[in-house]
């Protein structure tokens, strides 16, 4: 079915305005296309990723390494989605240098940028282990919620640390 912006009024789920390149934390959310088990099982309440999650691990930690001011903090690959919090630190350097659009997107990304560069790696090298070319892997965009202090970040880390744990009862569970 053709796009049809009468039909399919597309909304964005970022809030309006807001610059997702400033410095913060950023909770994520990402699920496999159709929901299926890809990345793994859960065995004794712990992910046991298998080849297709140790690749989407690999490149969720190359992330760090594309965008040298993003840190990666808790994580977890679960069997058709996963969670992460990454934290920007531009120190505010990001606006208004003059530098080539190249370096700034390197310099400065956005969490939109960050997230394209992710499931585009995972995705091509997936497809390239599975020898599916084209296939996509993640669903269409990504649920992200901007981490406000100390206290919501642990609260977050410690949801994503029990995920496993509570896997029979996720909303992803299948």
């Amino acid at each position: 079915m053709k796009y049809n912006p009468e039909k399919h009024r597309r909304r964005s789920v970022r809030i309006p305005g807001y610059d997702y390149s400033q410095d913060g934390g950023y909770f994520v959310t990402i699920c496999e296309k159709d929901r299926f088990s890809l990345f793994g099982e859960i065995i004794n309440n712990q992910i046991k990723l298998n080849a297709i999650g140790k690749h989407v691990q690999y490149w969720w930690y190359q992330i760090s390494q594309r965008y040298p001011n993003v840190e990666l903090d808790e994580y977890i690959i679960m069997p058709n989605h996963m969670h992460g919090i990454i934290i920007i630190k531009n120190y505010g350097n990001c606006r208004g240098e003059v530098t080539s659009p190249l370096q700034f997107s390197q310099q400065c990304p956005s969490l939109g940028k960050i997230m394209a560069y992710f499931k585009y790696q995972s995705t091509k090298h997936v497809n390239q282990l599975r020898n599916t070319p084209g296939h996509k892997l993640w669903q269409r965009n990504y649920w992200e919620h901007i981490v406000r202090n100390e206290m919501e970040l642990n609260r977050i880390r410690n949801y994503i640390q029990n995920n496993p744990v509570k896997w029979k009862n996720d909303r992803y569970y299948q």
